[in-house]
C-alpha cells in the first residue's frame, strides 16, 4: 500500500492570488520577492547571492512562482523533475485555519470574525470576560501586533501588575501572552482553554497561548511551550477520512491543534522547526503503509515572515531546501510527498500580517508533469485518490 506526506511551509506562497487587492495585499509575493532580493545582494544577513534551493527548484518551486505571478525567479529556473503547480484558495481568509482545512479538503463555509484596528481592538464584555477567568484587574495590549514586539514592549508592566498581554492580527485571533513563571504556564493554558468555547461561538477561529520568559534586565523570549485553541472544522477533512480507512495519521508541528485533535492517531510536538525537521525525517522510515504524515513548518512564518526578515526567510528556505533532499532519499517506492504552504506572509511587505497569495503545490512520487492552476481542496482529492480513500470533499485530483 502506498503512504502519503503532506508537508506545509508555514506562509511560503507564491504570489498571483486573484482577489489580493481586496485584502490589501496587491503585488504581495513572498517567495518572488525573497528570490528578487537575493538575486539583488539585498539578503546578506547570514548568507549572500542568489537563493539556493535546488532541490525545491528542481521539483518545480521557481517554475509555480512565474505560473502563480509571471514573476522572474532569477537562479531558480531548473526543469521541474516532479509535478508542480499553484493553488488558489477559496475560503475567504489569509489564516492557518483556513489554509490548512481548505488543504485538506474543506473551505470554510463562514466568514471569520475579526477584531478592529482601533484601539482598543477588543469590546468590553469581552475584556471583563478574560479578566474574570484570568483572574485580574485588566489587561494589557488591547490592540493589533505582533507577538515579539509586544512582548518586548510590555513584559515589564506584564511581570509588575500580572495582566495578560492580549492581542490580535488580521487574522480571526485572540493571542494572549503571558510569563511562563510569574504568570504560570498551566494558568495561561487554562485561560485560553475557558476563553475558547467563547470565542468559537463568535466566529474567532482561535484562541492562541504565547509563554514567555526573561526578565526586564536580560530580555524576554518566547518559549516553545504554545498552544492553538482552534475552533474544529465544519466537515470531516482528510485527515478524517484516512482514520476512517483504517491509515495511521501522524501530525507534525501545530497540525493537531489546528484540527483540534479530530482526525489524528499521533501527534509530535518539537522545541522549534530543527525538532520538528528531525520527527519529519524518522517518519519517512517509520509509518506504515495506508498513512499520512501531515506536518507544519511554522518558522517561515512566526520568525521570519511576521518580522519582515527577508535574509532569514531566505536561510529558513535554503535550511529546508536540505531536508528536502534527504525526505526524497527516503522516499519509498509507491510514496508521495507534497510539498505546499497555506498562505503568505511577504517579508518585503508593509505592516507585520499574513498575505493573501497563491501557494506553490510540489508533488514528488509520480514523475514530471504539469498540473497548472488547482485549488488547495485538490490537495486533499488527489492524497486521498493516491491512497485510495473515498474523497468527501468539493476537490478533484490531479494525479496523472
Amino acid at each position: 500500500m502506498a503512504r502519503a506526506f503532506l508537508v506545509v511551509l508555514d506562509s511560503v506562497g507564491c504570489g498571483g492570488a486573484p482577489d489580493a487587492a481586496d485584502f490589501g495585499d496587491e503585488g504581495a509575493n513572498t517567495l518572488g520577492h525573497v528570490i528578487a532580493a537575493c538575486a539583488q545582494g539585498q539578503a546578506q544577513d547570514g548568507r549572500s547571492g542568489p537563493l539556493q534551493v535546488p532541490v525545491l527548484d528542481a521539483l518545480g518551486l521557481g517554475a509555480a512562482v512565474r505560473l502563480a505571478s509571471g514573476m522572474a525567479t532569477p537562479g531558480l529556473a531548473a526543469p521541474p523533475s516532479g509535478l508542480w503547480g499553484a493553488a488558489t484558495e477559496t475560503s475567504r481568509g489569509k489564516d492557518t485555519p483556513s489554509g490548512h482545512w481548505e488543504l485538506a479538503g474543506v473551505p470554510v463555509p463562514w466568514d471569520w470574525t475579526y477584531f478592529p484596528r482601533q484601539v482598543p481592538a477588543f469590546p468590553p464584555d469581552l475584556v471583563a470576560q478574560i479578566c474574570a477567568l484570568a483572574g485580574t484587574d485588566g489587561i494589557l495590549g488591547n490592540c493589533h501586533a505582533a507577538g515579539i514586539p509586544i512582548v518586548r514592549d510590555l513584559g515589564a508592566q506584564h511581570l509588575r501588575t500580572g495582566w495578560p498581554i492580549c492581542y490580535t492580527s488580521a487574522d480571526s485571533v485572540l493571542q494572549i501572552a503571558a510569563h511562563e513563571d510569574a504568570f504560570g504556564l498551566a494558568r495561561l493554558h487554562k485561560l485560553c482553554a475557558d476563553l475558547a468555547p467563547l470565542l468559537h461561538a463568535m466566529r474567532v477561529g482561535r484562541v492562541i497561548a504565547r509563554p514567555f520568559a526573561g526578565s526586564e534586565a536580560a530580555g524576554f523570549t518566547r518559549t516553545p511551550n504554545r498552544r492553538d485553541f482552534a475552533m474544529p472544522p465544519p466537515a470531516p477533512t482528510l485527515c478524517d477520512w484516512v482514520q476512517g480507512a483504517g491509515g495511521q495519521v501522524h501530525a507534525v508541528g501545530k497540525i493537531s491543534d489546528i484540527f483540534s485533535g479530530q482526525g489524528i492517531t499521533h501527534q509530535h510536538k518539537g522545541q522549534g522547526d530543527g525538532a520538528l525537521f528531525d520527527h519529519f525525517l524518522r517518519l519517512l522510515a517509520d509509518t506504515g503503509d495506508g498513512s499520512l504524515t501531515f506536518c507544519n513548518f511554522v518558522e517561515f512564518d512566526t520568525l521570519y515572515g511576521h518580522t519582515r526578515d527577508v535574509s532569514g526567510y531566505a536561510r529558513a528556505l535554503e535550511r529546508f531546501d536540505k531536508i528536502a533532499a534527504q525526505a526524497l532519499a527516503r522516499l519509498r517506492q509507491g510514496d508521495m510527498l507534497v510539498i505546499t504552504a497555506d498562505h503568505g506572509n511577504d517579508p518585503t511587505a508593509p505592516g507585520t500580517d499574513h498575505t493573501r497569495e497563491r501557494v506553490p503545490v510540489l508533488v514528488a512520487g509520480y514523475g514530471a508533469g504539469q498540473i497548472g492552476q488547482c485549488a488547495f481542496a485538490d490537495v486533499a482529492a488527489s492524497i486521498a485518490a493516491h491512497l485510495g480513500v473515498p474523497a468527501q470533499g468539493p476537490g478533484r485530483s490531479f494525479l496523472p
